[in-house]
């Protein structure tokens, strides 16, 4: 089982270069970790596509409830002090916008103390060096 961000999730929905790496990633994993809020990031870019033309309106909703249907089979790490404590301290550490600090701090919570025994599934390169920082194992290793 991996923790997923948001940014390697879009390419499931939406055909990208990474699409086929990420869609094998998720074969390995019976069961995607992601944060409560990656649906809501997700749903973000999708309108981000649409109003830059690259998908229609009626592709975005297509995506959108393709999306709901994945959540279905998401652990999703809830709000919690522990997660926003974590997030407190990741930003205070690593370059980060505040969403990007709350999912690394859910992935930290997790691991359970042990990022370094859990991996990590994300496209953002900044995001990525925090993670990497933190002593998560980086899927796809390379990009």
């Amino acid at each position: 089982m991996k923790f997923w961000d948001s940014s390697a999730i879009i390419p499931l929905c939406v055909k990208e270069p990474l699409t086929d790496i990420m869609l094998a990633l998720a074969g390995e994993d019976a069961n995607l970790v992601v944060w409560w809020g990656s649906a809501i990031e997700c749903c973000s870019s999708l309108a981000r596509l649409r109003r830059d033309g690259i998908i229609t309106g009626k592709q975005e909703d297509l995506l959108r409830d393709l999306l709901q249907r994945m959540e279905g089979h998401w652990t999703l790490i809830e709000p919690m002090d522990e997660v926003r404590s974590h997030a407190r301290r990741l930003l205070l550490r690593h370059p980060l916008r505040a969403a990007d600090a709350m999912q690394l701090a859910a992935a930290l919570v997790w691991a359970d103390g042990n990022p370094d025994q859990h991996g990590f599934v994300c496209l953002d390169q900044r995001l990525r060096g925090a993670a990497r920082s933190e002593g998560f194992s980086l899927f796809p290793q390379e990009l």
